[in-house]
């Protein structure tokens, strides 16, 4: 059986020194690998045995990270085993093939986009336009295709994000809390329709996925099967889905628990041949 396993990056496999969340004292800590360096600093780690059970993975099935980072950030994070031929950047917006950002995948995203939900510019001036000095630290546009805020997490009213998400939903736009960071995503941009490409061009019989934040529930929904840690935006509102494990697990050791469920759905499959 060809299984394709497509995984969320930040907080499901690889962790920020902030979010490893290690609970164990200094002597049983797990060692680390750094796969991630910024500015000449490293960024974001793998326990040496998640890095371990990846490259195996990565070796016996079509491993395609999935991610809402831009290409360029992307391009920072060095996993280990093989460069995998699919990855999903921009939540679905690129599709890269041996690296590259596949052309016709670029023109039906677009096409998708014009027809339908609102623009981008819209909804950034609506984000510059509510947002308050107070807790904004910064904004950005990943790909031209959706917006993101940097706050501080402790000053930001709750109520605010509800009310942006209600206001992006009659607008086709999903809004999404990770950490410090305040999405605005299109609806049609999602990792599921990237997903579904891969599997047209593969063949792949069985899709394996796993993810934290909310721009990870459509990839799990289109799964046959899929896994989430005990943290992030899901675990947070209970998210749940009938195929999908929620994971007690938290930090990067739940990087290590869905890796190793990974494995097994891949020995195991759901579908018959």
């Amino acid at each position: 059986m060809s299984t394709i396993v497509a995984s969320d990056l930040d907080r499901t496999l690889i962790y920020s020194a902030a979010a490893l969340d290690l609970a164990v004292s200094d002597a049983e800590a797990p060692r680390l690998l750094c796969v991630e360096v910024y500015e000449h600093r490293p960024l974001s780690y793998m326990t040496e045995t998640a890095a371990e059970l990846l490259a195996a993975l990565a070796d016996a099935t079509t491993f395609v990270p999935t991610t809402t980072r831009t290409r360029e950030q992307y391009g920072r994070v060095h996993l280990p085993g093989p460069a995998p031929q699919f990855a999903i950047c921009a939540n679905g917006g690129h599709l890269l093939v041996d690296g590259e950002s596949d052309q016709d995948w670029q023109r039906t995203v677009a096409a998708r986009l014009s027809a339908e939900c609102a623009t981008l510019d819209e909804v950034r001036a609506h984000l510059l336009r509510t947002a308050d000095p107070a807790w904004l630290l910064k904004e950005r546009v990943a790909e031209d295709l959706f917006a993101y805020l940097v706050v501080e997490r402790s000053l930001l009213p709750q109520t605010w994000v509800k009310e942006l998400a209600e206001w992006a939903d009659a607008l086709g736009w999903t809004v999404s809390l990770q950490g410090r960071k305040v999405y605005a995503v299109p609806k049609p941009l999602t990792k599921s329709a990237a997903v579904a490409e891969v599997v047209r061009r593969t063949g792949a019989s069985q899709i394996l996925a796993a993810g934290d934040s909310l721009l990870d529930a459509d990839l799990l929904l289109a799964a046959d099967r899929g896994w989430r840690p005990g943290h992030g935006e899901l675990a947070d509102s209970g998210w749940s889905a009938p195929h999908v494990t929620a994971l007690d697990a938290r930090g990067a050791v739940a990087g290590e628990e869905i890796l190793r469920a990974f494995t097994r759905g891949v020995a195991a499959p759901v579908r018959s041949c």
